[in-house]
């Protein structure tokens, strides 16, 4: 074994676990205690100023000047009063990730000292500069300014003696620069859209709420193999690497005893979750070996998002902690299973009605069949965008592959709620108007309410699947921002519901009574949307077939699949519901296409890097090696066939491989060269990237992963697969 790579295995090897100081007190004494919830909030503010910005949280109204002065200034006191020096605003530019940018609580006082001041004009807004961030082209470098405002739905938080305030990202010219602002729009169209039908069944209903409970998956390495592989410390996932003989085979490691340093990991990393309001619940060993999940209690969807994305920068934190590096790239390593975040999501009333919940009266399922089947309209429609929001350079990787669904939208049902839709959407006129006016009627549904939330089988092939009393969107990526397919999702629906209403209201209006509107246009839309259902094996060839029959989108390009975003049907769409402007979208496919190019970029510099400065060398070396013996094996026992055959078939292997490996790095290289010559088009520098470039690293990688297997395991540089996915 080379000197590097030993002492780097021996030392993951030995490693102990990190011993865990836990707190004192009951997670519920110390839950959420670094966060400035209502419970902080009515202790540190006057009850007026209290009383006046929960209202406006309830009821999504903006706050005055005067109440914003009175709560910085009571956030400020609990702020510092919890070890907090500094002040940011918390928000999510367009690369998936956080910033953030820190200011101390200081002015100056007149006298030559200073004092701590915080007032609601900087809690409201501050100015981060615009021009460094993801923006598409709304601003130029040279137009810096940009504005991030206070988000009131999201409770501020202390990280690291820094208040995190969550705040939107927007323009000076007023376009949305971040996820969370189309965000907050959607879940507000969805609310609105959603209240509207839901009022047919409860006309008390207010408001309705969109729900996400996220699932993270994620891949721990030992920090000094980690270290050892450029390619996991540039790119975040292995550009080489021969599977390990023992890889996920035997179906050993899914919810098997967890390691003893992952579950000191996961203790730290829950503690933390927990001091920070995060309602971290579930943890498990993943199917892939090193590879773990992490589930909290289902959120609004808006927190839930802000919580994911803390999570993700805090894993990374504790991970250091216990000399571990959380890997959230979709496909680290080749062969096993990659990550996904599915987004388990479903709408929900004030009243405490779950929208997608089977009930026990009529009018209970009448609702759910309602929803459930706008839902399905929405995605049929939407099925390439839907397919858009979640796509990227590297969940491109995983879909279709180890346990991930395809990269083809449809929907799962189950086959109980299979059946009471496709009665519904078959039935003649009479039978339509029976299930309407019969009182006792249950559609099917009156006597397994519990069976169906309980005992909706899964498929894991399917991208989008019912799963009792909500719907879960396997298909995300486990490093993307939930944002990115909640908001398509979102939109979605509320444009479908705001059309299902407007149809409704004609029925009515031509003297239909309501439960015969309400079905008619529930048959309309499930025989429209048929085409999306689909129960069956999504890895199946045939299914492709089938899914082009049936009009779905089944391109598999990533660049390709963001052009979604900018047909006539999405722009309307997201027009209507006031998510994104046109100039949003387009500014927001630019970027996509840019980040695809510069994540294939970096891959390739990196691999091309490896191949001639690591590979290569070790190779010709050891080749050297064999020839060496080769000619004393002759030199001793002269041309002897039997002798010589077996190293000169290795050495000319090598050869082979080697000279594969310079010629298509070279044809790599030129290629890279040919598309960074498109300067003007990003979309088509993108596809040039996906079409010419990437193939080549697919090859180069076949060929060196063919010398890992005949190179002395002495000698070979890089930890193996066998080492990196193993953890003691």
């Amino acid at each position: 074994m080379s000197s590097l790579r030993f002492k780097v295995v021996q030392e993951a090897f030995d490693r102990k676990a990190v011993e865990v100081k836990l707190p004192a007190e009951r997670p519920e004494v110390y839950y959420a205690s670094a966060v400035f919830n209502r419970r902080s909030m009515f202790e540190y503010l006057p009850r007026d100023t209290y009383d006046q910005l929960i209202q406006a949280i309830t009821e999504k109204k903006p706050i005055s000047r005067e109440v914003a002065d009175e709560v910085a200034e009571g956030m400020k006191r609990w702020a510092i009063d919890h070890g907090a020096r500094h002040y940011t605003h918390w928000f999510h530019p367009l690369t998936d990730g956080t910033a953030e940018k820190h200011d101390a609580f200081i002015e100056h006082d007149g006298k030559g000292g200073v004092i701590e001041k915080f007032t609601g004009k900087l809690l409201v807004q501050q100015e981060p500069d615009a021009s460094s961030f993801p923006n598409g082209g709304i601003r130029n470098t040279f137009e810096a300014r940009g504005y991030s405002a206070w988000d009131i739905s999201s409770p501020a938080f202390i990280v690291d003696g820094t208040l995190c305030i969550p705040t939107i990202f927007i323009s000076y010219t007023g376009e949305s620069l971040d996820y969370k602002t189309p965000l907050l729009r959607a879940l507000n169209a969805v609310d609105e859209a959603a209240t509207k039908v839901a009022r047919y069944f409860d006309p008390e209903v207010k408001h309705v709420t969109s729900f996400l409970g996220w699932e993270q998956e994620y891949f721990l390495v030992d920090e000094a193999l980690y270290s050892a592989r450029p390619d996991l410390l540039m790119t975040g996932r292995t550009l080489m690497g021969h599977e390990s003989p023992k890889n996920q085979q035997l179906e050993d490691h899914y919810f098997g005893a967890i390691p003893s340093r992952v579950e000191a990991f996961m203790l730290d990393l829950e503690i933390e979750c927990h001091r920070l309001g995060i309602p971290a619940k579930t943890r498990h060993n993943e199917v892939a070996p090193n590879q773990f999940e992490l589930a909290p209690i289902y959120e609004e969807t808006n927190l839930a998002n802000d919580h994911n994305l803390l999570l993700m920068s805090l894993m990374s934190e504790v991970a250091r902690r216990h000399n571990f590096r959380v890997l959230l790239h979709e496909k680290p390593f080749k062969g096993v299973n990659g990550s996904g975040k599915h987004n388990n999501w479903s709408l929900g009333t004030d009243r405490g009605v779950q929208l997608f919940a089977p009930g026990r009266t009529p009018e209970q399922n009448l609702q759910f069949i309602t929803f459930i089947a706008n839902v399905m309209k929405a995605v049929h429609t939407h099925n390439a965008l839907l397919k858009a929001s979640i796509m990227s350079a590297t969940n491109a990787h995983r879909l279709g592959a180890n346990e991930a669904p395809p990269a083809i939208i449809s929907i799962f049902t189950g086959t109980q709620l299979a059946n009471v839709l496709d009665r519904i959407a078959n039935a003649d006129d009479a039978t339509l108007q029976d299930l309407a006016h019969r009182e006792s009627v249950s559609m099917g549904l009156a006597q397994i309410p519990e069976l169906l939330l309980d005992n909706t089988d899964r498929n894991r092939t399917s991208p989008f699947a019912f799963t009792g009393n909500r719907f879960e969107f396997r298909a995300i990526g486990s490093s993307a921002n939930c944002a990115s397919a909640m908001i398509a999702l979102n939109a979605a629906v509320a444009d479908q519901l705001n059309n299902f209403h407007a149809e409704v209201e004609k029925r009515l209006a031509e003297g239909m009574s309501l439960n015969n509107a309400l079905l008619a246009e529930v048959k309309k839309i499930l025989r429209e949307s048929e085409a999306i259902h689909f129960d069956g094996n999504g890895y199946s060839d045939r299914w492709i077939e089938e899914a082009q029959r049936r009009g779905l989108d089944c391109e598999t390009s990533a660049p390709k699949i963001f052009d979604a975003y900018l047909s006539n049907q999405s722009i309307e769409m997201f027009g209507r519901t006031k998510v994104f402007t046109p100039i949003e979208l387009k500014a927001r496919n630019e970027v996509k296409w840019e980040m695809y190019t510069k994540k294939i970029q970096i891959e390739a510099r990196v691999l091309g890097d490896l191949a001639l400065n690591h590979i290569v060398p070790v190779a010709t070396r050891y080749q050297s090696m064999l020839v060496d013996n080769l000619v004393k094996l002759r030199t001793l026992f002269g041309d002897d066939e039997q002798i010589s055959a077996q190293d000169l078939e290795t050495i000319q292997h090598i050869s082979e491989h080697v000279t594969a490996i310079k010629a298509e790095v070279q044809a790599m290289v030129d290629a890279r060269k040919q598309a960074n010559a498109i300067d003007d088009n990003e979309r088509d520098k993108a596809i040039a990237y996906h079409d010419n470039v990437a193939p080549h690293m697919e090859t180069i990688r076949y060929h060196i992963d063919k010398l890992e297997l005949m190179v002395d395991n002495e000698m070979w540089p890089l930890p193996k697969y066998r080492e990196l996915l193993f953890i003691r």
